[in-house]
């Protein structure tokens, strides 16, 4: 299986030289706490109307087993930024921003390629100094430390205090005032219109962020018309994460309450991004993908209520080891390049993103980075490999819980959910099973663990998750 990853590296390599002649640009859209069957295209029985993700993914190619590398925002994120398992770093998110000073991203390796880099929305990476904001007004470590030429955005969710915009590594406004907790009758304690309490910048307004962060984001798209060199715009919407504050030109439009109206604005938000693609005659010339950063939360009691499936037929919900957690609608578009309608049944993950950067503008990948990232350019533009992008695939639970999968095979080393679903670990009794094992082939709804009768597969599995997380690597080297 190595040798075969080897020969898919260089093939890569090669396939992407002419490509790279003409290097498109690049926009990834990663929503926040969107569900797998939230999207029309991937859950056609979804309460919620997505048209506009809908449009991309039917212009393009549908991944139907797509990975966040952590089932929690933070961990995603720094696993899509830096292609590299975030079980594997070890910086504090209390003192300094998670990535390390030098390491590539995204962003640092197209900007060596010669492209003009943005972000728009949420870091949530923390920054040098830790998540210390008030009367900071500067704060380093954060995008424009680490190859985006400019940010507007929030340091982390758009329910965690202080609420303050910053501009590419400063306060905008500093958050001198104060907001008290707030919740939504009818709802959990962390659903609806939830934010919790403390410093507000003066005049910030929670329903007003993810209309101002799509402005910002479609007059980047729209300042690039005409330019020499290709762009990458990294869009991070802070929804449908909460607190759920829809317009009101979106209340009502959906059939998941709140919840699914604030999706429903998620979508119009691609739509404004899609359009202004299109107006500025950059339709053709542009890779761009749409996914979310973890799963929803999105309890039993809200599908019986709404009759809607935030995560399809699948088990479990945000920070779980089951794939309700990190299980995520992917699509990409690249017209003259990706066929429209196309699908793929691949296991990937968000790390694969800078191995498939790089492969797109011709650049290989050092030693010391990427080091679980795997290009998906033979995926996207049609050509099957012999073997699986990935041998084995890693994902890490909002309880630390590192997991595998190795094919159809899903090994989880604990019984529970190992996220925000109760139980989340529970102690074997004698005779019980130690973890859980799943065919999702057969099983794609994890509701039959088969750990004591494939006793071969659980070692099998075992081996392979603590020989990839002590070798540091998942991604072979190439001299």
């Amino acid at each position: 299986m190595r040798k075969a990853l080897l020969v898919l590296c260089a093939y890569c390599f090669f396939s992407s030289l002419a490509i790279a002649a003409s290097a498109p640009n690049i926009i990834f859209i990663l929503a926040d706490d969107m569900g797998y069957g939230d999207v029309g295209a991937f859950n056609p029985e979804s309460k919620i109307s997505t048209p506009n993700i809908d449009r991309l993914a039917s212009g393009g190619m549908r991944f139907t087993d797509a990975h966040a590398p952590g089932a929690v925002c933070i961990p995603s994120r720094y696993g899509l930024l830096t292609g590299r398992y975030p079980f594997r770093n070890t910086r504090k998110f209390d003192n300094e921003c998670l990535i390390e000073p030098g390491r590539m991203t995204i962003a640092s390796l197209l900007k060596k390629a010669g492209y003009a880099t943005a972000m728009v929305g949420k870091w949530h990476q923390s920054f040098d100094g830790g998540p210390e904001y008030l009367n900071r007004r500067i704060l380093p470590g954060g995008p424009v430390d680490h190859g985006f030429d400019s940010f507007f955005g929030l340091h982390a969710s758009l329910d965690i205090a202080p609420y303050f915009y910053i501009e590419n590594d400063r306060e905008l406004e500093p958050p001198t005032e104060k907001i008290d907790e707030h919740h939504t009758p009818g709802w959990a304690l962390v659903q609806g219109a939830f934010w919790r309490g403390g410093a507000i910048a003066p005049g910030f307004k929670h329903e007003e962020v993810l209309p101002l962060f799509t402005r910002k984001a479609v007059e980047y798209v729209q300042s690039r018309r005409g330019k020499s060199e290709p762009f990458f715009l990294y869009f991070a919407p802070p929804a449908p994460h909460t607190p759920w504050v829809p317009l009101d030109s979106f209340k009502g439009k959906s059939g998941a309450g709140l919840y699914g109206d604030y999706a429903t604005e998620v979508d119009d938000c691609v739509g404004q991004v899609l359009t202004a693609l299109q107006q500025a005659g950059m339709t053709d010339d542009t890779l761009i993908f749409f996914t979310s950063d973890n799963g929803p939360v999105w309890y039993e009691a809200d599908v019986q209520r709404f009759g809607h499936r935030s995560t399809s037929i699948f088990r479990g919900m945000k920070g779980d080891t089951w794939e309700g957690g990190h299980r995520m609608p992917f699509a990409a578009r690249w017209p003259g390049h990706v066929k429209p309608g196309s699908t793929s049944g691949q296991t990937i993950c968000f790390t694969d993103m800078l191995a498939t950067f790089a492969n797109v503008t011709g650049q290989t990948l050092p030693s010391d980075a990427g080091e679980d990232s795997f290009s998906l350019l033979p995926l996207l533009t049609g050509t099957k490999p012999e073997a699986p992008v990935h041998e084995t695939t890693l994902v890490v639970s909002s309880a630390g819980i590192v997991f595998i999968r190795e094919g159809d095979w899903k090994l989880i080393p604990q019984l529970g959910s190992g996220g925000f679903t109760k139980p989340a670990k529970i102690k074997p009794k004698p005779g019980d099973p130690a973890g859980q094992l799943y065919n999702l082939a057969t099983d794609p709804s994890e509701k039959e663990n088969v750990y004591a009768q494939h006793p071969d597969v659980v070692h099998r599995l075992t081996e392979h998750l603590d020989r990839d997380i002590r070798a540091g690597r998942t991604r072979p080297t190439i001299p």
